[in-house]
């Protein structure tokens, strides 16, 4: 249990940290940053495979269609969330891609009802009424609606909704969906390179290094994460998720001082009303569960 704590609070707090790492890259194209993670993580992943010496699970992947089809549409999903989120921090918007994190847990339930038709408690509906109408304030008050957190949150959960579905690990599922767009992230990158416009190839070489680091930093947290999965319940994996949109907010403000006006706070607070409604509802529903199970 206490290993699990650990692995969750680092695996969480990694990710809350992105924002610094990829600010460290702003001299280099969001779509090339992506087309790096991309590459790298997957060699990273490889060598852990080999290390772990598994593998039989790639021929028993290459006789399903299906579940290859499910994947290239999880990947695709990934990779638009990963430029997205890239994109947004690397022009000043980490507040925004924050409220997108934030939001997550809630379009998950939204999503479940809609698309696998779950059904909702009502006070999983008031959950998701408060963030709408955080998200409408937020609407109102800027003039246009929060796109950078709606589709962080959409694209991520519509991916946690396949890999619900999928029959294969965190560390086999990611491998996966590196090496279906491993051949695109690496033929783009050698047209960059062979028309002078790799900027790889012109940075620093400190830059340099950071790039090739996005493989470890991109797999690592996700190993953790796994290994947490395993050994705390869902219930207190899901309410730790909520620190690493928080250390993002907190960057994002304190690090970056990027804008949080009152009239933005008050978005905010509609959505943190929903996730402590839906976390507290979340508990109530675990706690009920093992008592009957007891």
């Amino acid at each position: 249990m206490r290993k699990g704590i650990f692995y969750a609070a680092a695996c969480y707090s990694a990710w809350g940290l992105f924002p610094i790492y990829f600010k460290a890259l702003h001299s280099i194209p969001s779509l090339e940053i992506l087309l790096h993670r991309m590459v790298w993580a997957l060699v990273f992943l490889l060598l852990v495979l080999a290390a772990r010496r598994q593998w039989n699970w790639i021929r028993n992947v290459v006789r399903q269609p299906k579940l290859l089809a499910g994947f290239a549409a999880s990947a695709l999903l990934l990779s638009a969330n990963w430029f997205l989120y890239i994109w947004a921090i690397n022009n000043d918007r980490i507040v925004d891609a924050s409220l997108g994190y934030f939001m997550t847990p809630l379009v998950n339930v939204f999503l479940g009802f809609i698309l696998l038709k779950e059904r909702l408690r009502s006070v999983q509906w008031f959950a998701i009424a408060c963030a709408g109408l955080g998200v409408l304030w937020l609407g109102w008050q800027t003039g246009h609606p929060p796109w950078i957190a709606l589709v962080l949150a959409t694209t991520f959960g519509m991916y946690g909704l396949l890999r619900k579905t999928a029959a294969l690990g965190a560390l086999e599922g990611l491998s996966l969906e590196t090496m279906l767009l491993f051949p695109f992230a690496l033929a783009y990158l050698i047209y960059l390179a062979l028309h002078g416009q790799s900027a790889f190839l012109q940075t620093t070489t400190a830059t340099q290094f950071l790039l090739l680091a996005a493989g470890p930093i991109t797999a690592i947290p996700l190993l953790m994460f796994a290994a947490a999965a395993r050994r705390i319940p869902l219930a207190t994996l899901g309410l730790m998720q909520y620190i690493s949109p928080t250390i993002q907010l907190f960057i994002g403000i304190w690090l970056y001082n990027e804008q949080f006006s009152h009239d933005r706070m008050l978005g905010f607070l509609g959505i943190w009303a929903g996730l402590l409604v839906y976390s507290l509802d979340s508990l109530r529903s675990s706690f009920m569960n093992k008592t009957k199970i007891a």
